[in-house]
């Protein structure tokens, strides 16, 4: 160990059993006598003394070195963690808002003048430059310190915080570093012993007379205490001297302003619910643990004072009454708390009637009726955990097995594996070349580096794989999932951490071999590990702690990596459900969560369950053997289709590299996993079935054409009809994909035909969705093509909706084939029936075009559409409409006007004749069924209404006759409307 003087001259604070046990004892007593108990051990140093002032010759040299140096603090880092919250301010800020930093730069821009120190209290002016347009300000500023420590500070500033303002920064700084400069004085008992009696009075005078408004009535209080024989102050010895120091059983800390820490504290989980309050209270408990790391008294000052302030929340009562939760950032906080006593608790530097009074506050805290529970919550009802306790995450035969721990380590509300992890790590950390007062200011942060730390007692041991070895028992632990989502949650979050703690650590030949060894000992622990042959099924699954252990083992050993990892895939509590052999229920991620609803981070481990797959997947590239071992085991034990096809897609995208030739193996078990994922989904409703089609054959493509052709036979397992006939079919044959395949002409038809023979089957089984794909698809070979037209006839006769026909039929018109889509259209018309009021029917459009077809294409087939409407059409607009547009051109005027001599029809002639009778019957009938229920605010639209068939009833040669006729018969029947009657007679006459 380091001589104590070695210690100091670095800078740092002495240890308690080499302070000054005589600090301080001459508070209350003006005698220099006081002062001599010091030890040549206790004052022992290398400093020099010659320029120590010559008024402190009379004083023994031990106490000027006390006064002079041992008192005051030595190093900035002290100086620093009190005056900032030990997190980096954001980039541009440091001036602004870390006090430290301001204060640094007061003493070098000259600010700091007048210091001076009297015995152990330092004073000093400084000087602050105002804002823009305002004078210069003027602070005093005031340190008392013990020991080095700083034991109290005021500062004319008034600005109260957690911590040293700026002013008292600089003052402190202007100390350590210009200690020569600094004027001193002998505490003032010390000078006021050398007076005389007119030497005290006339300074006693003095000084009232220089203060006498503030000190006036304290000096007479005084005075008539002093006169009285009897006052107490006549019965103690000497008197108090503030600049004398502490006394030997005094406390001894630094400065903590308690108060303003309650206050912040309090005001900071009131506004619990913004980020910036959880944030400030995170760096308070920065502060804590730094000041622990420093082996500081104030950390447990502080964190009792914040644990009271967390206590006095009035949120805690309000969710005990209701029996609710707390928030999650609330909880996240308490477990902060929670973590700090256990470091306090069990810190082996505290003394035993520390600890003891910290256990007794916290059993008090405990009783406590809004003292929160581990989970956060104050109720809660979930189903309890029996895990099975025959004999043996016996049974073993009945290939189950029993939870040796119910409590797991990973997880567990003190987290001993992560507290001992930490610990064994700080002891290997090596300590940085240069002291950094912000380290993670930096734009990247520094790694840190371990090293190997011999054990006492212990050869060959080091703290640095006692760490490793303590991390990998806790994380392979065989352990219960524990009840409540935030229990659950504390679980990954520990693993995760624990994780990153290990992933910092750069693994030598040593710890290389201690991983193999672990990694060994996991996969044969039996129940004990989470890596044994049989688990228990609501185990924690090991996918996050073997990732870890699978890439760190790979390049050193890796039979031992993939067995590890494939033992780890398993995910119990899904296996027990979904036995292997049987159909899953539903596959769904949602819906499975639901079947498992104290599993509420199902979903969150199935993830990390996916990523360890694919992290396999991606280094087997290459090997054969591994990647079908590796897929056999996605197979068997990922349940979810979302993360299967992810892993398919990981696995292709490896695959194909852009500037390298593709692995074909690696390629044909993504498509193997792409064909468990259609076969998972087929008759399933998701939104992400079309992307999941389509990448299934650009998957097929990549591979080559028999793979594509193998699906597009196959499809009835993998596909509904409608995407394997508008995605497979489509896809597998578009000019992209011909040219990715470089086919030859005869392979290229192959392909062709194959597309074909889909497209008819899918025709054939859901003709509403599929014939005009499978029309389209067989454009270019005739009999194809004539097997997908019989297929829309034969479906017609059985029930294919006129709005399929009707878009198949314009589909045949488009194609130049208005024959074929004239007949279509009579099949469509066949099927329609518009209502007298629907003259806004979807397929009025259809109709008039249906129309327009059978007018261009003669009489012949006009006269054979007119019954189809006639029978079909009661809507009177729409009959009058049709009629009009036959009226205007002779039927069988094609698009380029041939045969242009023919005479248009007359609507008195055959067959228009028929469709007049019907239109006029059609606004008769219409009419009357109008007027039934009409009220007045439809008498306008009525008589609207009757103008447009009056314009119907006039194209017949006694048209007016029937129109007046009909009018006199609506007069009659429906006289008593006089209003809509009289506007009939006013228009209509």
């Amino acid at each position: 160990m380091e001589p104590p003087a070695a210690k100091r001259s670095r800078g740092c604070p002495a240890e308690p059993e080499e302070r000054d046990a005589g600090a301080g004892a001459a508070r209350g007593q003006g005698r220099p006598e006081a002062l001599l108990d010091l030890s040549a051990k206790r004052v022992a140093e290398s400093w020099a003394f010659e320029q120590v002032e010559e008024r402190f010759s009379r004083v023994p040299e031990p106490v000027q070195k006390r006064i002079v140096f041992w008192s005051f603090p030595r190093s900035e880092r002290e100086i620093c963690m009190y005056s900032s919250l030990g997190y980096p301010p954001p980039e541009g800020e440091h001036d602004a808002r870390v006090p430290f930093t301001r204060g640094l730069h007061l003493l070098q821009s000259g600010a700091v003048d007048r210091v001076l120190q009297v015995g152990f209290h330092l004073s000093g002016n400084i000087r602050e430059p105002g804002g823009p347009g305002e004078p210069e300000r003027l602070y005093h500023v005031s340190i008392s310190f013990d020991r080095c420590k700083i034991t109290s500070v005021s500062c004319g500033c008034d600005n109260r915080d957690l911590f040293y303002c700026a002013h008292v920064v600089a003052l402190s700084l202007y100390r350590i570093r210009h200690a020569r400069q600094v004027e001193l004085r002998l505490p003032i008992s010390e000078t006021l012993s050398q007076m005389n009696r007119d030497q005290l009075q006339k300074f006693v005078q003095y000084l009232i007379s220089a203060h006498h408004t503030e000190v006036l009535p304290t000096a007479q209080r005084l005075a008539d205490e002093i006169l009285l024989l009897g006052s107490e102050i006549n019965l103690v010895h000497g008197a108090p001297d503030p600049t004398a120091g502490a006394g030997i059983e005094d406390a001894n800390c630094w400065h903590l302003d308690e108060e303003q820490i309650q206050e912040q504290v309090k005001q900071l989980l009131s506004n619990g619910g913004y980020y910036g309050a959880s944030q400030q209270l995170r760096s308070m408990f920065s502060k804590v643990r730094e000041m622990l790391r420093m082996r500081d008294s104030n950390g447990a000052r502080m964190l009792i004072l914040m644990t009271e302030q967390f206590l006095q929340d009035p949120r805690l009562a309000l969710w005990r009454q209701q029996g609710a939760g707390m928030t999650d950032k609330c909880r996240q906080l308490w477990d902060e708390l929670g973590a700090l006593w256990v470091c306090v608790v069990l810190s082996p530097h505290c003394k035993p009637e520390e600890r003891a009074g910290w256990l007794q506050l916290l059993s008090r805290w405990d009783k406590l009726d809004v003292c929160p529970l581990e989970e956060g919550n104050y109720s809660f009802d979930g189903p309890s955990l029996q895990p099975a306790v025959a004999p043996i995450p016996e049974l073993l035969q009945k290939g189950s097995t029993c939870i040796t721990n119910t409590e797991g380590w990973v997880g567990h509300p003190l987290d001993p594996i992560g507290c001992l992890c930490r610990a064994l790590l700080e002891a290997c950390r090596l300590e940085e070349e240069t002291l950094t007062l912000y380290p993670d200011s930096g734009p990247e942060k520094r790694k840190v580096a371990y090293q190997h730390v011999p054990v006492p007692g212990s050869p060959g041991e080091s703290y640095l794989v006692l760490a490793l070895e303590v991390a990998l028992l806790g994380l392979g632990q065989q352990r219960a999932l524990p009840e409540g989502l935030y229990a659950q949650d504390k679980v990954v979050r520990n693993e995760e951490q624990l994780l990153a703690l290990l992933e910092e650590v750069e693994l030598d030949e040593r710890l290389v071999q201690v991983l193999r060894k672990q990694a060994g000992l996991l996969l044969e622990g039996g129940p004990f590990s989470g890596f044994g042959e049989v688990l228990f099924r609501e185990s924690v699954p090991m996918h996050t702690c073997a990732r870890y252990l699978f890439t760190a083992l790979l390049p050193h050993d890796p039979d031992l990596a993939y067995r590890l990892a494939l033992r780890a895939m398993r995910l119990p509590v899904l296996e027990t459900a979904f036995p292997a052999g049987e159909p899953h229920p539903s596959p769904l991620d949602s819906i499975m969560s639901n079947r498992f609803p104290r599993w509420f981070i199902l979903g969150h481990l199935e993830t990390r369950q996916c990523e360890l797959a694919s992290t396999m997947l991606t280094a087997a590239k290459g090997d054969p053997k591994w990647l079908h071992a590796v897929l056999g085991s996605i197979q068997q034990n990922i349940h979810s289709p979302a993360l299967l096809f992810k892993l398919a897609q990981d696995a292709c995208k490896t695959a194909t590299p852009v500037s390298a030739p593709p692995d074909t193996t690696l390629l044909g078990i993504a498509l193997e996993l792409g064909l468990q994922v259609m076969r998972m989904t087929l008759n399933i409703m998701t939104w992400r079935r079309r992307e999941m089609v389509r990448w299934l054959v650009s998957c097929a493509t990549e591979i080559g054409p028999q793979a594509l052709m193998n699906i597009m036979q196959n499809w009835y397992s993998l596909f509904t009809p409608v995407e394997a006939a508008t995605i497979v079919a489509v896809t597998g044959t578009t000019h992209a994909t011909l040219l990715r395949l470089q086919l030859d002409t005869p392979r290229r038809e192959e392909l062709w035909a194959c597309a074909r023979t889909l497209a008819l089957q899918c025709a054939m089984k859901d003709p509403q969705n599929c014939a005009l794909p499978a029309l389209t698809l067989c454009e270019k070979n005739h009999s194809a093509f004539e097997a997908a037209y019989q297929i829309v006839l034969d479906a017609a006769a059985g029930g294919l909706g006129h709005a399929h026909l009707f878009t198949v039929a314009r589909y045949m018109e488009h194609r130049g084939l208005p024959l074929r889509a004239y007949k279509l259209a009579t099949l469509a018309l066949a099927q329609l029936s518009i209502a007298f009021n629907q003259d806004s029917h979807p397929a009025v459009n259809d109709v008039l075009w249906a129309c327009s077809l059978s007018h261009s294409l003669g009489r012949h087939e006009l006269s054979a559409i007119v019954p189809l409407i006639i029978r079909s059409i009661h809507c009177a607009p729409m009959l009058s409409d049709i009629l009009r547009r036959w009226t205007l051109s002779a039927p069988g005027l094609g698009p380029l006007g041939a045969r242009r001599a023919a005479k248009p029809l007359g609507a008195d002639r055959a067959p228009l004749c028929q469709l007049l009778d019907a239109a006029v019957t059609a606004y008769i009938t219409t009419s009357h069924s109008r007027l039934t229920h009409i009220s007045p605010r439809h008498y306008g639209d009525f008589i609207e209404f009757l103008g447009k068939a009056r314009e119907t009833f006039l194209l017949a040669p006694d048209g007016h006759l029937q129109f007046a006729q009909f009018l006199e018969n609506l007069k009659q029947t429906y006289k008593g409307k006089k209003k809509l009657m009289l506007l009939v007679r006013e228009r209509f006459g």
